[in-house]
């Protein structure tokens, strides 16, 4: 909870004041599939995730008047050192596999066409979004 939620609430307003000032900025935040959905065996993950897409809702609310974009990026299931224990799990990875569409776990790279739109004027008139990143997984 404390690094993200708390952690999240003390960057954003830390950040955000120059932004406002400068009456420009780009927050992104990064929530988790789980903001969405409770998890198995995570709930105080679940709720931190879920805290960070409100929080981004909640400052884009607040800025956007401002010039300042707050938005998060959700990613799905990616192949990263955190996930190792689930890709090494042949039944949860199998079970993993079969609800993601696009039919692969996520590389690190997947992320960045979400961040450079996010932080590009391309987006200028987005706030408050949570972007899946998630293979299709939330469309399932």
């Amino acid at each position: 909870m404390g690094v993200n939620t708390r952690a999240v609430f003390q960057l954003c307003t830390g950040f955000a004041a120059g932004m406002v000032q400068r009456e420009r900025g780009k927050i992104i935040n990064l929530a988790s599939l789980l903001s969405f959905q409770g998890g198995l065996r995570v709930p105080a993950y679940a709720a931190s995730k879920g805290a960070v897409t409100q929080l981004t809702k909640a400052f884009a609310n607040e800025w956007a008047r401002h010039g300042v974009n707050v938005n998060a990026i959700v990613p799905g299931y990616f192949a990263t050192d955190m996930n190792s224990a689930l890709v090494a799990d042949e039944q949860r990875n199998g079970q993993i596999m079969t609800r993601i569409p696009a039919g692969r776990w996520g590389e690190p790279d997947d992320i960045s066409g979400a961040a450079v739109f996010l932080a590009s004027s391309a987006s200028d008139y987005v706030h408050g979004i949570s972007l899946p990143v998630d293979g299709g997984w939330l469309s399932r």
